[in-house]
């Protein structure tokens, strides 16, 4: 994995039912490295801290890969890295390849992957349709958070070397496919709540599913 493109936003006001809604999902190409902080990427807008930024989402990666599909889907918008939110665009991100609490080496940084991203009404209101939230769950990428275990400075061109791999885990895209089924997996449940890279509050929800 390697990293395309380093993203960040200034704060942006649209309009959610009838009201202004600040927002930090409109990021844009940097030309300079940006500083992974453990709270927040150092110069990033971030909106609603209840859920962005913080310890276990002080990051958003996507992968470059993902691209194609929803320009296809999506061919008016008009297209940059950080479409999607991300503060990293990171070639060949394979999310059923990755794991819960898998730790990485990335420029100056030792990062950790916690989470999916959960699409949010933002999400919608970026790309013109609600029913992009439904179609993000469905395709099934979701680009993962991480926490930073090591602040540094990363760039363009940085590649991920894989540090520390995860026993006894479940992939990026398990974990986002397990949020939503219906049915929900119960060794996968197990998996998730005894994985200790999750907040609390989110193994307490699931925990909530086990039979």
């Amino acid at each position: 994995m390697k990293i395309i493109s380093t993203n960040i936003a200034k704060p942006t006001t649209i309009i959610w039912n009838g009201q202004e809604v600040t927002t930090g999902i409109y990021k844009t190409p940097t030309t300079s490295p940006i500083y992974l902080g453990t709270e927040e990427v150092k110069g990033d807008e971030v909106s609603d801290r209840s859920v962005h930024g913080g310890k276990f989402k002080a990051c958003y990666l996507f992968s470059e890969v993902h691209y194609q599909y929803w320009k296809y889907l999506y061919p008016d918008l008009d297209w940059d890295w950080g479409m999607f939110g991300e503060n990293l665009t990171v070639s060949d991100l394979d999310e059923t390849q990755i794991y819960i609490g898998d730790i990485y080496k990335i420029g100056d940084a030792l990062v950790q992957v916690t989470q999916p991203r959960e699409p949010c009404f933002k999400f919608g209101v970026k790309f013109g349709t609600s029913d992009v939230l439904s179609q993000f769950i469905a395709h099934g990428f979701p680009g993962t958070y991480v926490r930073i275990l090591e602040e540094g400075l990363v760039k363009t061109g940085d590649t991920f070397k894989c540090i520390e791999h995860k026993e006894n885990s479940l992939t990026t895209a398990q974990l986002f496919n397990l949020l939503f089924a219906k049915n929900k997996n119960q060794e996968l449940l197990e998996k998730a709540v005894m994985n200790d890279t999750l907040p609390q509050r989110k193994r307490d929800k699931l925990k909530q599913y086990i039979k």
